[in-house]
């Protein structure tokens, strides 16, 4: 993994006390849209998804290994264009992305006021911890 992933990746696990594998891929709108009609039913590119592996039940045994997670995908082009927008650096608004997605496969929302709070909090805390601040 990317070293700029893995420190912004190992930052929200350490936050949240969680270990496991976490896959990660980068794209262009084109496929992040085709992804998002897909799975999410929404014709439109997106900035970020992501395809948590714990939720509901395991018929597997416990194996001893690293829990996966899950999956993040993000769309470069939106994030070049979300960083442009909100006036902020590149680095800023991918690790941003990186870390909604990690919260996201960790069962955190923002479907309401509270879990927007939550969420949103923890996004600017860990981000705050590395100094990537907007």
């Amino acid at each position: 993994m990317e070293p700029f992933t893995l420190k912004i990746l190992e930052a929200a696990a350490h936050r949240l006390d969680v270990t496991g594998e976490v896959s990660v891929l980068y794209v262009d709108d084109k496929e992040i849209h085709e992804l998002n009609r897909t799975y999410r039913d929404v014709d439109r590119p997106t900035d970020v998804l992501s395809f948590a592996m714990t939720e509901g039940e395991d018929d597997f045994p416990n194996f001893d290994a690293p829990t996966m997670l899950g999956d993040i995908v993000i769309s470069v082009d939106k994030a070049r264009e979300q960083a442009a927008e909100y006036n902020h650096s590149l680095e800023r608004e991918m690790a941003f992305l990186l870390v909604h997605g990690f919260l996201h496969l960790n069962g955190y929302d923002h479907q309401d006021d509270a879990g927007e709070r939550e969420m949103f909090g923890l996004q600017d805390e860990i981000l705050g911890t590395l100094g990537i601040t907007r």
